[in-house]
């Protein structure tokens, strides 16, 4: 399991919302894996970030149609976790040395 934690977490969702909910509420966004759950991804954001999680929503994205000149194609359907830490437990830096 410890090996698979290691691959749930993709990426941090950086959007105007997510650093509005960020600054706001306390809450992280991050691109996940489609096949992770809600503790899964408590454990990866816990043992990655060394904070205490209270709460982790989960949104799928659909894909969508794109057109390139006269080809149509879609998106990769992707899912987005929003993890709420706990006050005080720490921060989660996006970016280290900027």
């Amino acid at each position: 399991m410890s090996n698979r934690l290691n691959h749930i977490l993709l990426a941090p969702h950086l959007s105007e919302k997510s650093m509005f909910v960020k600054e706001n509420d306390n809450v992280y966004v991050f691109r996940v894996r489609p096949d992770a759950n809600k503790l899964e991804i408590k454990a990866a954001v816990e043992k990655h970030f060394e904070v205490v999680v209270n709460d982790v929503k989960t949104s799928n994205v659909k894909a969508r149609k794109r057109r390139v000149g006269r080809h149509l194609g879609k998106t990769a359907a992707w899912k987005k976790a929003y993890v709420t830490v706990k006050p005080g437990s720490g921060e989660i830096e996006y970016f280290e040395g900027t």
